[in-house]
């Protein structure tokens, strides 16, 4: 069932000793009399080809003078009967139906529109075509240009030609030719010109495509998706993005719609139906293995927990059956990831805050401005706001000392006197140098009851060494305690030992060594397999080489041996330390691991646990939006949006509120 030189990677096929007849005497006596015999029903169909059930359709005709459909429809009902029914149409006719129901009536189904024609090949797209009008003796262009507008329907109408490129001869040229012109149709414009992203987008092969993507990351420092957020808007925005996604993997971009299908409240069963019959015969064990990998669970085991009764079953027999761990990859997946930190050596990435020096900078002015606003009844917190939220940290250091000559008066002491709650915090940190809010936040871990490990880990897994020696510095100063006496005194076993090596801030800076990063590489993946069946020397063994690799080597080179270790072994490293590693020790190595990959998105995923679900985390909003404001606040916004769908800007404003809210607003710099 697979084309010619490839595996076939579909989860259903066809069924050995297969009858058309007796299939249909089956389905026949399943529905006969009263009731139906559901799990005989699901049992046949979901272990039938889709080649097969159309020969089963036309058997039951040719037996019994029914139509199988329409009986199928008469016995079963809900979800489940969608389902089933969708299983008996060829892939076309199932395509065209779902385009048929998301045109009709009031209203159209975007997503759907989007989700198939960004998804499919050409042969497949003019199958579909072909398929709505023998059904519906109708022209599928016709339908959708009357029911769309604007530069989405633009693109659908050029999807809908199914004349994308399919030559896998790629010109060097062409691609850096490809890239610079999207970059001059977006980025470098004044407005956008949709026009060259629908052309090159709807028109170029797939394997041309990925090499402009490469080399749009390489020339602008940003992927092409970030670029059409910004650039974009709509249903054709999402329609691109959608398309961008298909280009680069399609089990990934089913695995991703699979998931949003059935996360949170409710489930989405229309998608979740849609994609389970259409990728079934396709590429459903790949989308398992994407799905496996990105979110930490099987695919099977999300339908299990979401669905129920013969729908659940039937779905979970076209899954195909459920798989190991999360964390290890399949060959091509591998290969994606290898081929990632490839991109990542090459990428320049500028990184960016969103606090910038103001300019026409007056600190006695500022210092006027903040002491009219606190004096007399009453605060004017928004006056507070607007200054020192729209100085860098260095103005605001001039401004304390203007305050003091001016007026002979602590700033920090008025402000806190004057401000409460969270306001204050924030507005008393962003008043502390960068160095002593972070030894602040780091006695604030250590003392008293109790221990905050994740501050501990979050700031000491991503300073630098200037940085680290900063702190230790600021710390001496106003504790008269050395840190590194403090983080051993309150923590202990391996965990104390991977704070205290990267308090010493002797992390190496020079570039990779790619045989040292082989060696490194190799001797952790040996040491993974040790801690299988380990003894606890062998557990401490592998625990003091990873702390030995992690705090110490460079960036560039933990990178490489990043790679160097997925090449051996199949598994992201992430998972190893999950695997073989628990606690406190766990989580420390895997925040370093984030940041060395992508240290803006280590930030942008900590922001959003700090305000998903019930309640705010304001201590960790805080001291994130504090502590990155001027070093890369910009680039954890981007991330922010391409990990969750949403920008920053918005999840702050939805998540908190009053001055608090607008300090916050202010330093996150915009929406995205």
């Amino acid at each position: 069932m697979a084309p010619k030189g490839k595996v076939y990677r579909g989860s259903v096929k066809d069924f050995p000793g297969f009858d058309a007849s007796q299939d249909a005497e089956a389905l026949y006596n399943a529905m006969k009399g009263f009731g139906s015999d559901k799990e005989a029903i699901l049992d046949l169909i979901t272990s039938r080809s889709n080649k097969q059930r159309v020969e089963i359709c036309q058997a039951y005709k040719s037996l019994y003078g029914k139509d199988l459909i329409a009986d199928l429809k008469y016995e079963l009902t809900g979800k489940f009967e969608r389902l089933i029914v969708s299983l008996m149409r060829p892939p076309a006719y199932s395509d065209a139906k779902e385009i048929k129901d998301a045109i009709a009536g009031i209203g159209t189904d975007e997503k759907c529109l989007i989700e198939i024609l960004a998804s499919r090949t050409n042969q497949e797209i003019h199958d579909l075509v072909a398929a709505y009008k023998d059904a519906y003796e109708r022209d599928l262009e016709a339908d959708i240009v009357g029911d769309t507008s604007g530069h989405f329907k633009k693109m659908l109408v050029v999807l809908l030609q199914g004349t994308r490129e399919e030559d896998d001869v790629v010109s060097e040229d062409l691609v850096e030719q490809d890239a610079k012109d999207l970059l001059e149709a977006g980025e470098l414009k004044w407005g956008t010109d949709e026009a060259q992203f629908i052309y090159i987008l709807g028109r170029r092969s797939k394997q041309h495509l990925r090499l402009v993507f490469d080399e749009y990351l390489k020339i602008s420092g940003k992927p092409i998706e970030r670029s059409i957020r910004g650039e974009l808007s709509g249903d054709f925005e999402k329609l691109m993005l959608a398309v961008v996604k298909c280009i680069r993997s399609t089990a990934e971009y089913f695995a991703e719609r699979l998931y949003k299908a059935m996360k949170g409240l409710g489930t989405r069963d229309n998608t979740l139906i849609r994609i389970m019959v259409s990728r079934s015969e396709i590429d459903m064990l790949d989308i398992r293995e994407v799905f496996r990998t990105k979110y930490e669970k099987s695919l099977y085991n999300m339908i299990k927990e979401d669905t129920s009764g013969e729908y659940k079953k039937a779905l979970l027999k076209l899954c195909g059956g459920d798989d190991d761990a999360a964390g290890e990859f399949f060959p091509e997946a591998a290969q994606v990831a290898y081929r990632m930190w490839e991109l990542s050596a090459v990428a320049k990435v500028e990184l960016r805050g969103t606090v910038q020096p103001a300019g026409s900078f007056n600190d006695d002015g500022d210092a006027q401005v903040l002491r009219k606003a606190m004096k007399g009844l009453g605060t004017d917190e928004g006056a507070i706001i607007d200054v020192l939220t729209q100085r860098s940290n260095a103005q605001r250091q001039q401004i304390l000392k203007a305050y003091k000559a001016h007026y002979g008066r602590d700033l920090m002491a008025d402000l806190k006197s004057e401000l409460s709650g969270s306001l204050a915090k924030l507005i008393l940190g962003l008043m502390l140098t960068p160095a002593q809010y972070d030894a602040k936040q780091l006695r604030k871990a250590v003392e008293g009851a109790g221990t905050d490990e994740s501050v501990l880990i979050e700031i000491m897994a991503t300073r630098n060494n200037q940085e680290i020696a900063a702190i230790n510095e600021a710390y001496q100063e106003a504790y008269h305690k050395r840190l590194e006496d403090d983080l051993s005194s309150d923590t202990s076993g391996h965990f104390k030992r991977i704070l205290v090596s990267l308090a010493l801030g002797n992390r190496d800076e020079g570039p990779e060594n790619l045989t040292q990063a082989h060696e490194d590489a190799k001797v952790r993946t040996a040491l993974a397999k040790l801690a299988d069946v380990a003894s606890n020397d062998s557990s401490d063994s592998l625990e003091t080489r990873f702390l030995s690799i992690l705090c110490t080597r460079s960036y560039p080179h933990l990178r490489r041996v990043f790679q160097e270790f997925i090449k051996m072994t199949n598994h992201d490293v992430e998972h190893a330390i999950r695997k073989r590693m628990s606690g406190d020790v766990r989580d420390a190595f895997l925040a370093i691991v984030r940041s060395v990959k992508n240290k803006p998105a280590f930030f942008a995923d900590k922001l959003y646990k700090s305000m998903k679900g019930a309640g705010t985390d304001e201590r960790t909003l805080t001291r994130i939006m504090i502590s990155r404001s001027e070093i890369d606040l910009f680039n954890i916004r981007g991330e922010f949006i391409d990990l969750f769908d949403k920008s920053l800007h918005h999840m702050i404003e939805k998540d908190t509120s009053g001055d608090y809210r607008k300090a916050l607003l202010a330093l996150c710099g915009g929406e995205d």
